[in-house]
C-alpha cells in the first residue's frame, strides 16, 4: 500500500535536487529497505519447517496483532536488486547491486541497523534517536536527515484498542475494492511458521505488478516485503531472511561511524517544511509574476495560483498523454519555488515537476553520472534529456526556455518521452 503527501514530496523534492541520480536510487532503494527492515525481513521461498493453521485472512491478521510484543530482531539476509538494467551499472554497490548483508532491530528503542556487504566496502542503514544516517561505499557519502515526527516516540506501549476479526474484516473489503488480495498461504520462512499474501492492483498500477508480503504466524512480526513488475515473474526488489532470531541486542550494534572522510549530505524532510514552505511562498510573492505573498504554513494549489509564485512560465496542460490533470501544487526547492502537477488516477499517473533550470546540460547517445550508471540521452523537440527507465517506472530530465522539466512515473519510456513532449514547443 502506498501512502502519499505533499510534505513527503517536499522531501522528495529536495533529495532530487541535491544529488546524483546513481545516489538518487541508492537512497530510493535503501529506504525502501529500511521501512521493509524497520519490521523485519523479506520473505523467502517456502521452507520445509513446520507450518501454521490454515486460517482466514482476517483471523491470521488478528492473531498477528495480538501477539506479543518482540524487543529485538537480529538476522542475516539477502537483497535482490533488478531495479536497473544490468547493463546500465558500472562497479558493484550493494544498494543497487544486490548483496547478502544482515539486520537488527531494537523495537523497545526505536533503534535500526541494516548492512549489505560489498566487495567495495558496506553499505550502511541506521535509524536512532529520531535520525538516519544511510552510508553509500561506492562514494564515501553519509546521507543524514530527520524522521518525520507522527506521534509518540517515547517507547512506552500504547493502549491502542485491538480490532476484532470483524472489524478487521471490514477493513479488508473496502481494500478489496482497489486490490486484488490472494492469501494467506501458509509458509516456513527462515525457519518461522509464517503466512503470505499477494497484493495486486485492480486498476491504475502502472508497471507494479504485484507485491507479496509474509509475517511471523507466532510473533505477529512481518516478516517482509518482494516487488514485481508487470508480467514478471522475478521479484524486481526482494529481500529475504536465511537466519531470524528473536532476542537482546546489544547496544554496540547501532554505534556505526563511516569512515574518515567521508562526505556527509544532510536530507531535508518534512519536520521542517512548514517553516520553508512560507518562506518560499513569501519570497515567491515578491517576483515579478508574484503581487502578494502568500500567507504562512498556506500550502498554494492550482494552476493559476501557482503561476502567480513562479518566476517562469508554467507548462502544465490540462491534459498529458491523454491524462487528465489531477492538481498544481508549489513546491520548497533548496528556497526557490518549483511546481508539481499530476496527470491520471493511482500508480499508472504522471507527475511533472518545473524549476528554474541550473544552466546545466547534457548532449550525445549517452550520459554517465558520477557514480557511474550509464543513461541513456533522448531528444524532446530538440532538446536534449537524461532518460533513467527502470522495472517499476520511468524518470526523464531535460530543460527548455530556462526552465527544468522532471517527467516520472510508472510509466515505460515511451509513455514518458510523449508527456515530456507535449510540454515544450
Amino acid at each position: 500500500m502506498v501512502v502519499a503527501g505533499h510534505e513527503k514530496g517536499h522531501a522528495v523534492m529536495k533529495l532530487l535536487r541535491t544529488i546524483s541520480t546513481q545516489r538518487l536510487l541508492a537512497i530510493i532503494a535503501g529506504l525502501v529497505i529500511a521501512v521493509a527492515g524497520g519490521t523485519a525481513i523479506a520473505f523467502a521461498a517456502a521452507g520445509s519447517g513446520r507450518l501454521p493453521a490454515r486460517e482466514s485472512l482476517a483471523t491470521a491478521l488478528h492473531q498477528a496483532a495480538a501477539a506479543p510484543a518482540v524487543n529485538a530482531i537480529s538476522a542475516r539476509i539477502s537483497f535482490t536488486d533488478n531495479l536497473i538494467d544490468s547493463t546500465a551499472l558500472q562497479g558493484s554497490d550493494p544498494i543497487l547491486s544486490g548483496a547478502t548483508g544482515r539486520l537488527w532491530l531494537s523495537t523497545s528503542t526505536h533503534q535500526l541497523r541494516l548492512e549489505l556487504q560489498g566487495a567495495n566496502g558496506d553499505a550502511q542503514i541506521v535509524v536512532k534517536n529520531g535520525a538516519f544516517s544511510i552510508y553509500d561505499p561506492m562514494s564515501n557519502t553519509v546521507y543524514k536527515g530527520t524522521l518525520p515526527t507522527g506521534g509518540s516516540q517515547t517507547g512506552k506501549a500504547t493502549t491502542d484498542t485491538l480490532p476484532s476479526v470483524a472489524q478487521i474484516q471490514s477493513e479488508l473489503k473496502q481494500l478489496a475494492q482497489h486490490i486484488d488480495i490472494a492469501g494467506p498461504y501458509p509458509r516456513n520462512v527462515a525457519g518461522q511458521p509464517a503466512y503470505k499474501v499477494v497484493l495486486t492492483p485492480k486498476h491504475s498500477g502502472g508497471l507494479l505488478g504485484s507485491v507479496q508480503l509474509a509475517w511471523d504466524a507466532t510473533h505477529g512480526v512481518p516478516l517482509g516485503i518482494a516487488i514485481y513488475s508487470t508480467g514478471s515473474s522475478s521479484p524486481v526488489l526482494e529481500l529475504k531472511a536465511t537466519h531470524i532470531s528473536y532476542g537482546a541486542v546489544s547496544a554496540r550494534v547501532f554505534k556505526v561511524s563511516p569512515p574518515a572522510g567521508a562526505k556527509v549530505v544532510r536530507i531535508s524532510t518534512p519536520a521542517g517544511h512548514a517553516a520553508a514552505h512560507a518562506k518560499v511562498a513569501k519570497a515567491a510573492g515578491k517576483s515579478k509574476h508574484g503581487k502578494h505573498a502568500a500567507k504562512p504554513n498556506t500550502e498554494i494549489t492550482g494552476a493559476r495560483g501557482v503561476q502567480a509564485h513562479l518566476p517562469f512560465t508554467l507548462a502544465a496542460p490540462k491534459a498529458l498523454d491523454g491524462l487528465p490533470r489531477q492538481s498544481v501544487q508549489l513546491l520548497d526547492w533548496g528556497g526557490s519555488p518549483a511546481s508539481l502537477a499530476t496527470y491520471g488516477q493511482g500508480l499508472g499517473g504522471i507527475a511533472v515537476i518545473e524549476q528554474t533550470a541550473a544552466g546545466q546540460s547534457s548532449s550525445g547517445s549517452g550520459s554517465q553520472s558520477p557514480g557511474g550508471l550509464n543513461l541513456p540521452a533522448v531528444s524532446i523537440n530538440g532538446h536534449s534529456a537524461q532518460e533513467l527507465p527502470t522495472a517499476l517506472g520511468t524518470v526523464l530530465r531535460f530543460s527548455s526556455g530556462g526552465v527544468e522539466y522532471t517527467v516520472l512515473g510508472s510509466v515505460p519510456p515511451t509513455a514518458a518521452e510523449m508527456a515530456a513532449r507535449q510540454l515544450v514547443p
